[in-house]
Order: structure tokens, then sequence, then C-alpha cells
């Protein structure tokens, strides 16, 4: 084997390379980065240390929410997107209220947790039923859509990997929670739950991106579809030109052989005397 054969060639290193800067950011920006952990850690961390301190729902409650306020609006103030702020004050506001109206602090994680299980069932139906959440979530922010379950086989099987290590890690941290919140108090569940905010969800994280690495890049079907508009525009184009060019030609034949033929039916006719 030839060492041009061993190496890939320069443009398909940099275009994977591409691919994978591309994943990257795409996987990062899926699920909120650095500020989406903050979003949904932070709030439920002050609660719970409002808690143990003060015992008082109401102030630990108040405090979270309007801390995921806060956090809501700094990223209006940046131009940030607000998915991942807007579903961290709806959590906190149920939590908060459920808290507040049962008068057991431990219901302010309710939400979330029913929310994390729900997830958890979600990602292991869609990878048994063979159309993995994962690549439903990251296709379009590949350029990829849904090309992945019919020609690409490879990003197939990794996304569905990726989709079952997400529901069983979450199916996992629920298993934690859940019986902490039946049988174990406000302050143990509250720090349970902050412990297993960020680790599962670096996991996740980590795992989808081993599993993409390995994985073929993605065909971006946009550009195809860019491509095939582009081909067709310039079969339009030639076309067009062809037959202002053909137009002036048939014309002229058309003239000459009407011509001939009056010709030859003059000549044909007998002499009048």
């Amino acid at each position: 084997m030839t060492p041009d054969e061993k190496t890939p060639p320069t443009g398909h290193r940099r275009a994977a390379a591409d691919s994978r800067a591309a994943a990257d950011t795409a996987l990062l920006e899926a699920f909120g980065g650095v500020r989406g952990m903050v979003d949904t850690t932070v709030p439920g961390l002050v609660f719970v240390l409002l808690y143990t301190i003060k015992r008082d729902i109401h102030l630990a409650a108040i405090a979270a929410l309007g801390l995921t306020v806060l956090l809501g609006l700094a990223r209006l103030v940046r131009k940030e997107t607000l998915k991942h702020a807007f579903s961290g004050v709806f959590g906190v506001a149920f939590g908060a209220i459920f808290a507040m109206m049962s008068g057991d602090a431990k219901n302010f994680y309710l939400p979330g947790m029913l929310y994390t299980l729900g997830l958890a069932i979600a990602y292991i139906l869609s990878a048994i039923f063979r159309f993995p959440l994962i690549g439903v979530l990251l296709g379009p922010m590949l350029k990829e859509n849904l090309s992945w379950r019919t020609r690409n086989p490879g990003r197939f099987r990794a996304y569905t990997r990726s989709t079952w290590a997400w529901g069983l890690i979450l199916l996992a941290k629920s298993a934690v929670l859940f019986p902490l919140y039946w049988w174990g108090d406000a302050t143990q569940l509250g720090w349970v739950k902050v412990a297993l905010g960020i680790p599962p969800f670096l996991l996740c994280v980590y795992l989808t991106w081993i599993f993409l690495a390995k994985a073929p890049p993605p065909i971006d079907v946009i550009a195809e579809m860019e491509a095939e508009e582009k081909a067709e525009r310039e079969r339009e184009r030639s076309k067009a030109e062809a037959d202002k060019i053909a137009d002036p030609l048939l014309s002229e034949w058309t003239g000459q052989i009407v011509s001939e033929a009056r010709t030859e039916s003059a000549d044909r006719q007998p002499p009048r005397h």
C-alpha cells in the first residue's frame, strides 16, 4: 500500500475536521452548553442552600425563582437564545408553586424529576422504535436532517447508541432521586439532586461525542438541494440560450423550405397559351 493510499487526502481530512467541529458546536448548542448547566443547576443550589439554613420554603422558593428570572434577563440582554432560560424559568416556577402550596420543600424538585423521567422514557422508546431522538435533534443542526435514517447507516447506529445512553443515564438518575423523594427529607433530596445535575449531563454529552466522532460524516442534504437547484437553473438557462439560437435558424430553414416548395410547384404547372 502506497503512502497516498494510507493517508486520506487533505481535502477529506479537512472536511472530516470541519464535520467534527460542527458536530461539537451543535452538540453544545442543542443541550445548552455551560450556560444551560448554570441556568438549570444554580437555582436548585440556591433553594437547597437557603432552605438548609433558614428552613423557610417561601424564602428559598422566591429566591430560586428570582435568580432564574435574572439569568433569563441576562440572556436577553446578551441576545442569546432563550429556549433554555424559558425551560428553567417554567421548571423553577412550577416547583416553587408546588412547594409553597403543599408546604413540602421536596415538591420544589418534583417537576424537574418528572421531566427527567419522562425524557428518559422518550429517549428509550425512540431508540426501540428506531427513531432516535438525538438524531432528530442534531440532524437539522448538522444540515443532514433525517438522511441518516436511510442513507447513512453508520450515523444511524451512532444516534441510536447516543439515544440509549441518554435514556439509561437519565433513568438511573431518576432511580436515585425518586426513592429520596418518597423516603428522604428535603435537604437530602436537594443536595443529591444538585450533585446529580451536571455529571450525568456531561457523561451523556461525552458519550454522544464519542459515538458521533467514530461515525461517518453527515450528509449535507442542504448543500445537495442547493446544488440540484443550481444545476436546474443552469439547465434552464442553457435551454433558453439554445432556444434563442435555434429559433432564427428554424425560421430561416422553414422559409427556405416554403420557398423551394413554391418554386417546385410553379415549375410543375403547365404553361398557359
